[in-house]
């Protein structure tokens, strides 16, 4: 058998930049213990299944699979969130929208549609934030939607309701007081989709034609019909997009348009107001 502070060390040679985390990680999440434990009983012995399943664990993550996908598990906004292959691993830059949507000036009740929810994330950070917006987060992909539905049952019961559409599809003739959304905005040949974590999440979640602005231009282009008048679009996008999704937002007639950064200092989202009729 194998004692806690020895699989730790095993772990030293993980990739990236925090292999001793991700050891810790991927150590609690086969013990069942938190963080803190394993530093208490630094001499405490695996069994062999456990042993076996840690074995496991590394060398897959050795091979680059994200940690995120080996737990099934990614925390967000203080949220645990289950994740899979099938959606995005959220990530601390999107928290720059959460925040944006939470601080707009809204109505308590108001109707809020998330766009390519993915796990969930957005949707469910506005959720346990607004108990009175009404959520409804979109996805094309069924085995996203899925898991952004348990997300849903397990930590805001009742409070966003699930559609599997291609964008707006499913809501044809709604409008919302706010529409977010984090779309693909990765450019096809953008050498970042051969690196790290990025290698094993769905491409169709990530890539969106040659700028990577694709599904942005066609958001702005379809927003108008359904942000109602004085609502708000706010919209993820790559650091070096912040340009050119201001421009199309303007040209879809939304006013007060700026991009905010996130905390690294990249511009990250951008948002606008339709104006008031």
């Amino acid at each position: 058998m194998s004692a806690v502070e020895a699989c730790l060390r095993a772990g030293s040679d993980l990739p990236g930049d925090s292999a001793r985390r991700d050891a810790e990680i991927l150590l609690t999440h086969v013990l069942g213990k938190p963080r803190s434990w394993l530093y208490a009983w630094p001499d405490a012995q695996l069994t062999p299944a456990q042993a076996e399943h840690y074995a496991e664990l590394l060398a897959r993550r050795r091979a680059g699979e994200p940690v995120a996908y080996l737990t099934g598990v990614r925390e967000f906004w203080s949220l645990n969130l289950e994740v899979t292959s099938a959606t995005l691993i959220p990530r601390p830059e999107t928290e720059t929208l959460v925040d944006w949507a939470l601080a707009l000036p809204l109505p308590v009740d108001a109707r809020v549609l998330d766009l390519g929810t993915g796990s969930g994330a957005i949707a469910i950070a506005l959720a346990v934030e607004r108990t009175g917006w009404d959520l409804t987060a979109l996805d094309a992909a069924a085995p996203a939607l899925a898991v952004a539905e348990r997300n849903v049952a397990r930590l805001c019961p009742g409070r966003v309701q699930c559609l599997q559409s291609h964008w707006f599809a499913a809501v044809a003739g709604r409008q919302y007081a706010l529409v977010v959304s984090n779309p693909p905005y990765v450019e096809s040949d953008s050498p970042w989709l051969a690196q790290g974590d990025v290698r094993f999440e769905p491409a169709s979640a990530l890539v969106a034609g040659e700028r990577g602005l694709d599904d942005l231009q066609a958001l702005c282009a379809a927003a108008p019909a359904h942000v109602a008048p004085g609502g708000w679009l706010l919209l993820e996008h790559g650091y070096q997009q912040g340009a050119a999704v201001r421009e199309l937002m303007r040209a879809s007639g939304f006013v007060a348009v700026e991009t905010r950064c996130d905390l690294a200092g990249h511009e990250r989202v951008t948002g606008g107001c339709r104006r008031a009729d």
